[in-house]
């Protein structure tokens, strides 16, 4: 029997974005999707574009919250589906039979993952993240940066916990690598999954960004190697600045 995915979308007055992110659900070519949408409580008209397809919505909750990822554990305790994904307001599944695909590459896994592209406003691509997707997933794969983005990870709900709040902009690297260890099967469906929409919080507040990942890395790997695998971060970003001009994820 194929599984069934629920996808949630976390929105805050994101009208302009929202819509894309939708249709790019809704058009799936893949029968078995739960879709969820947690809202919280926007002014800008989100709302009403969200109501356009709530017949082909299963849930939408639209209240206050306490920030992005109590919106998100919101989500997943609404989810029924076998695996989980996040699809946040402005990125987009990257193609219409994306779902079919990722479950076609190979049956019963506990993770599958997969390439982002970059969009700008606009829609248009900036290319692949700057951190590539690895050949294989392991927990220490996140040593050297979040290689994986939370929109390119399809995750078994039974292997799942709730979004640790302490974390305001990186709670989702804690999230997957917790997940991680629990996996037994992780499947790199060597193909672009997303499409993310650049410029959200975690750069916009880089500094707490940088301080939330470095408690985070060494919580899953320990002071002294956290200590050494950011000196090769530093490095490596300052060379793929002088190479390419910007600092995409």
């Amino acid at each position: 029997m194929a599984p069934t995915l629920s996808v949630i979308t976390i929105v805050y007055n994101n009208v302009k974005d929202v819509e894309r992110t939708i249709k790019s659900v809704l058009e799936q070519t893949y029968p078995n999707i739960e879709y969820i949408i947690i809202d919280g409580a926007s002014t800008d008209g989100t709302l009403q574009v969200i109501e356009q397809y709530k017949n082909r919505i299963h849930k939408i909750i639209s209240e206050p919250d306490k920030g992005i990822y109590d919106a998100m554990n919101k989500g997943l305790r609404l989810a029924a589906g076998d695996y989980v994904l996040f699809m946040n307001s402005g990125d987009e599944i990257y193609e219409k039979n994306t779902v079919n695909k990722v479950f076609a590459s190979k049956p019963y896994a506990d993770i599958y993952y997969g390439e982002t592209e970059m969009i700008d406003v606009t829609g248009k691509s900036l290319g692949r993240r700057r951190h590539q997707a690895p050949d294989k997933f392991t927990l220490k794969s996140f040593r050297y940066g979040m290689t994986i983005s939370h929109q390119a990870i399809y995750i078994k709900t039974t292997i799942t916990e709730p979004y640790n709040t302490t974390y305001q902009l990186s709670a989702d690297i804690d999230w997957i690598l917790t997940a991680a260890k629990k996996a037994k099967v992780i499947v790199n469906t060597h193909q672009y999954v997303a499409k993310y929409l650049v410029g959200g919080m975690s750069k916009k507040r880089h500094l707490q960004s940088l301080k939330e990942r470095f408690q985070i890395f060494t919580k899953h790997y320990g002071l002294i190697p956290t200590l050494f695998n950011h000196g090769v971060i530093a490095f490596n970003l300052a060379w793929y600045y002088l190479l390419h001009g910007r600092t995409n994820d």
